[in-house]
Formats: C-alpha cells, sequence, structure tokens
C-alpha cells in the first residue's frame, strides 16, 4: 500500500514539473511520518524513500535506532532551543529555524558534535499569529547573523501557507516565498549553495508548489494515510 502510494506521488510529481518545464529529479520528496511506527518508515524505505519529516523530536530519538543508517530525517516541527542537542544528533535537516537563538543552540550542539548541518529558515508567508516563523521582512537580517555560525549551513527557505479548502489559494503564498529567495540570493544571502531550496507545499497542494518553484515537498496523509 505504501509502496503504491509513493509511486503514484512520484508519477504525480513528474506531472507537475512536466507542466513546469521543470526536471522530476530537482525536486526531493519528504515523507511526514509522524505519530507513524518505525515499521511505516521502514516499508517506506524498502519502496525507496529516503527522506522522511518528523515534527516532534523525542519521535525522531526513538525512531532513529530502529531504521536503517541511510534513512534521512527532516525535521519539520517546532523545535524550541532546548531540544537542539537532541535535534543536532539525530536529524539530518532541520527546515524550521525561525530565530538567531536556536541557529545558536544548534550551532553550539554541532560543534560539540563535530557535525556540521544543512537548515532551511521557516518563513511566516502569510503573516499569521498564531505560526512559527520569521517575517519576511526580517528574514534577511536573520540570515545574515545565521551565517556567522560555523556549524550550520543556510540552504533556503520553508514555509506552511494559510491552511485553505481550495489549494490554488496556496499559490500566491508559493510564489512569494520564491520571489523572496530569489531577492535574497541576489543579496548574497546563500554564499555556501547556488540555488536555495524551497521546502512548501504539502499532500494536498504539491503540485501547484512545484510549479511555482519547490524543490522539497511535504507529503505524509497520501503516502501514509490517516493517523
Amino acid at each position: 500500500m505504501i509502496a503504491e502510494n509513493i509511486k503514484k506521488i512520484r508519477e504525480k510529481i513528474a506531472e507537475a514539473a512536466d507542466k513546469a518545464n521543470r526536471l522530476p529529479d530537482t525536486i526531493k520528496l519528504v515523507a511526514v511520518s509522524k505519530r507513524f511506527p518505525a515499521e511505516k518508515i521502514n516499508e517506506a524505505f524498502a519502496a525507496g524513500q529516503i527522506i522522511f519529516g518528523e515534527n516532534y523530536i523525542q519521535e525522531v530519538q526513538e525512531k532513529r535506532p530502529q531504521v536503517p543508517s541511510r534513512v534521512v530525517f527532516h525535521f519539520i516541527g517546532h523545535l524550541q532551543s532546548n531540544k537542539a542537542k537532541i535535534a543536532a544528533a539525530t536529524c539530518d535537516m532541520i527546515e524550521t529555524v525561525d530565530g538567531l537563538k536556536l541557529g545558536k543552540a544548534l550551532n553550539n550542539h554541532l560543534q560539540a558534535l563535530n557535525r556540521t548541518m544543512d537548515v532551511l529558515v521557516q518563513v511566516n508567508i502569510g503573516d499569521e499569529a498564531q505560526k512559527s516563523g520569521v517575517k519576511s521582512s526580517e528574514t534577511a537580517e536573520l540570515l545574515r547573523n545565521l551565517n556567522e555560525l560555523p556549524r550550520i549551513r543556510v540552504c533556503g527557505l520553508m514555509t506552511m501557507p494559510p491552511l485553505v479548502e481550495n489549494p490554488e489559494l496556496s499559490r500566491p503564498h508559493f510564489s512569494a516565498l520564491r520571489s523572496l529567495s530569489e531577492k535574497l540570493m541576489q543579496e548574497g544571502l546563500f554564499p555556501s549553495i547556488e540555488k536555495p531550496e524551497l521546502s512548501m507545499g504539502m499532500s494536498s497542494d504539491f503540485h501547484i508548489a512545484i510549479e511555482e518553484g519547490a524543490t522539497i515537498v511535504r507529503v505524509g496523509t497520501a503516502i501514509f494515510g490517516h493517523r
């Protein structure tokens, strides 16, 4: 079942990429495995899925020893600074860095582990009070500060647009994140990469996100079903 779902998602990714005149292999699929047991990750891994997204750091800590070493964990939930030590030891990418305090905490723990880590900056593109993420207008300043930290490498931006019933209504937010990343790139704020990653789009709207430039899509329900 999971293998078949992954196959279908990859076909839809290829269709959306083709529509946008893009190559499908320029788009990474993150299978959102939060609240699913490690055996579901192993089933998806056996079907060729490598990257998994988790929202709760304790879950990553529990699952890491139960899955193959080649499994890549992206942390996609809100990360508190006091959990940065666990994240530094167990995750491969943090997609939700939204402040300098968290960046410094990660950098310090990575230093102790002699590791470097790729991160994305989470942008609150819809300017929603209840959501994490830096404001669009403050993203450049955060990037300048994060770029001073030697153990983290800022590779791009991530967002979760406002929840809407019609996926088309997410398009302006995806477009805004792409425009922001292009502006920041021109300002030299992604010094260690050629092109910024854009993590945006979930089960209901990833096809639209791909049309608007997503390089990472986060799909859970369409792969694993409802929790």
